[in-house]
């Protein structure tokens, strides 16, 4: 029995009244958008990235791209220590073969939904020795042969990074190492495929970020046209019923009324925002690095490269890592000595204000650094999340170029500022721009224990 009981304000004998229905429907929208804006993220950040390798000359399964870093590009927080080389794959016609030649490469394969699909050279299940690598399309149920590592993505489009580990400063022969490596459809000649590359490092101005659609209506425009040119990811069931109820599906137009535009346009906007402060402002005890450290982990979840826990998907940690990067990857991620990489976040000086471009900064390092490959300190526009461009056009200090002649048992100095400190060698400063705020990735590259243990700590940035 109700009897007794008073209906809740915004009700008419247990209906709603007249004048909160509009409301709501807006607010419900506004809040699925904003929760769909976040979940479908990394999907939307990595089309950009395969549409700026088709754009910049890259062919699916024919002509693939080598990139070594520079500030003229846009990439989220892409890194000037090693070359790299986009392998975009098409799965449309059924599984794809990478095969690794055996020497110093690291790669990662991740599907469009930024999904990791599995790890090649170093870092994958043959490692040095390189090996056949398989992509399998989405709902692949046929045979693999044996001796093949076989990785299933759930959308049709892979993108494979490798990166050839220099010896020494030979950047052109780690180039030439990575061309050795071969893409071809299972079960065929591996020479019936001859490969291409495009150096697309040259290129002013390329973009394969989301900046330009991630505060607006393209963004939902993009998605949908994802959602055109993909199959489902039977994970993402609940997620396509919320896009459907913002009138976003499969094999219908994207068509929004002006009431729908004006929410998903706000959602876009207030979307980013929440992504900008998960990342930007933190305040998860979880990312410290050390005690009393400004210092943060760049990822939360070291785990399985996946964001996975035991009960749960940390959608925090995942909404935080690709806001300001890209790929996910067991490798990546493990905080365990003998790792791939290991990455820190630094936003913040000694005082906890947030890095300015107008302002000078000094970070001793001491010595030796726990790398067992090698280590770097990349500065990024905390705008675009990529390398900061500035006309000093370097925005890395990196243990095996400009820092092969440091003594490794000193602590070592270097700066960040408009212009260099007076007597300050050109090598130990990367240049900032004033009215950009920039953070930094301190990158070690094999790490050892000391790198984990707290027997090692890097100290924060100090403003002068």
């Amino acid at each position: 029995m109700t009897q007794g009981r008073s209906a809740a304000p915004g009700y008419w004998n247990g209906y709603p009244a007249r004048g909160d229905i509009a409301r709501a429907y807006d607010e419900l929208d506004y809040n699925r958008a904003l929760a769909m804006y976040r979940f479908f993220y990394p999907t939307v950040s990595f089309e950009a990235t395969w549409r700026g390798n088709l754009d910049a000359g890259a062919v699916p399964n024919r002509v693939m791209a080598l990139l070594v870093g520079t500030p003229d590009q846009y990439v989220f927080t892409a890194n000037s220590d090693t070359p790299y080389s986009g392998l975009t794959i098409d799965l449309s016609d059924g599984p794809m073969v990478v095969d690794i030649p055996a020497g110093p490469l690291m790669g990662t394969a991740n599907d469009l939904n930024q999904l990791w699909v599995l790890d090649l050279g170093l870092p994958g299940p043959a490692g040095a020795a390189g090996g056949k690598h398989v992509l399998l399309p989405p709902s692949y149920d046929g045979p693999v042969p044996e001796g093949y590592y076989a990785g299933s993505a759930t959308t049709n489009r892979v993108l494979v990074l490798v990166r050839a580990l220099p010896e020494g400063s030979d950047v052109e022969g780690t180039i030439e190492r990575m061309k050795q490596v071969r893409v071809y459809p299972l079960g065929t000649d591996p020479d019936s495929n001859p490969l291409e590359w495009v150096d697309i490092s040259t290129q002013q101005g390329l973009d394969l970020s989301p900046v330009y659609w991630e505060t607006g209506l393209d963004y939902w425009q993009v998605l949908h046209e994802i959602l055109q040119t993909e199959p489902p990811n039977p994970d993402y069931r609940y997620q396509y019923g919320e896009l459907a109820a913002l009138g976003i599906t499969r094999d219908a137009p994207f068509a929004p009324d002006r009431r729908q535009a004006a929410i998903l346009t706000d959602a876009a906007r207030r979307g980013h925002l929440h992504l900008c402060v998960q990342s930007f402002a933190d305040r998860r005890p979880d990312r410290v690095v050390w005690p009393d450290s400004r210092w943060e982990w760049a990822v939360l979840r070291p785990e399985n490269g996946t964001f996975d826990t035991g009960d749960y998907v940390d959608l925090y940690a995942r909404e935080k890592w690709f806001y300001q990067a890209q790929i996910e990857s067991p490798a990546m991620f493990a905080r365990h000595p003998g790792a791939g990489s290991l990455y820190w976040l630094g936003l913040r000086d000694v005082h906890g204000d947030y890095l300015d471009g107008g302002g000078y900064y000094s970070l001793t390092v001491p010595q030796p650094v726990p790398a067992k490959l090698f280590w770097s300190v990349t500065v990024y526009d905390a705008r675009t999340r990529s390398e900061i461009q500035a006309p000093q056009n370097r925005a890395a200090l990196r243990s095996m170029f400009e820092l092969t002649d440091v003594d490794t048992e000193a602590p070592l100095t270097v700066y960040f500022g408009p212009t260099p400190p007076p007597n300050t060698p050109a090598d130990r400063w990367v240049q900032t721009v004033p009215g950009a705020g920039w953070f930094a990735y301190f990158r070690i590259y094999g790490p050892e224990g000391p790198a984990f243990d707290g027997t090692w700590q890097l100290p924060d940035f100090r403003r002068h």
